[in-house]
Parts: structure tokens; C-alpha cells; sequence
């Protein structure tokens, strides 16, 4: 999960962390959603067994309201 400019949330997945946040931050690869709200920061990511699992652990983090999506962020820095 990622923290954009604008302080909203965006969600995604990737097999390659690193990569994706520099395409967010600093090329034209990166979500139309956070172009425009650049720089990003990672705040929250887990690592999954399957691509199937973590775009269902994706689905599920989505519909979270921005209160328990914070909630998550805190917990898994605690």
C-alpha cells in the first residue's frame, strides 16, 4: 500500500516491490492513479505464496474503509 502526494492510499500488487515503487515515482509505467499524485512512499506490503492469493488479499484490502486501511498500516509498524 502505498501513501501518495495528496496523502490518499493506493493499493496494488507486484512481483517485484522495488521496481514498481520506482515506475510509481518515476516513470510512465506507474498507475495513472499515482502519476499524478507523486512522490509515493511504501507504508504497508506482505509478502503472498500465490499471485491468485495476494490479488484476493488485494480485492479484500480495497474495500477496507481509509479508518481500517490506517488501522492495518499502524498495526503491522507496531
Amino acid at each position: 500500500m502505498l501513501t501518495c502526494a495528496d496523502k490518499t492510499l493506493y493499493t496494488g500488487i507486484t512481483v517485484d516491490l522495488d521496481r514498481r515503487i520506482g515506475e510509481h515515482n518515476h516513470s510512465l509505467l506507474g498507475a495513472k492513479y499515482t502519476k499524478a499524485r507523486r512522490p509515493v512512499e511504501l507504508v504497508y506490503s506482505k509478502k503472498f505464496r500465490s499471485r491468485s492469493a495476494a490479488a484476493k488479499a488485494e480485492s479484500r484490502i480495497k474495500r477496507l474503509s481509509r479508518e481500517e486501511k490506517l488501522a492495518l498500516i499502524t498495526l503491522s509498524n507496531a
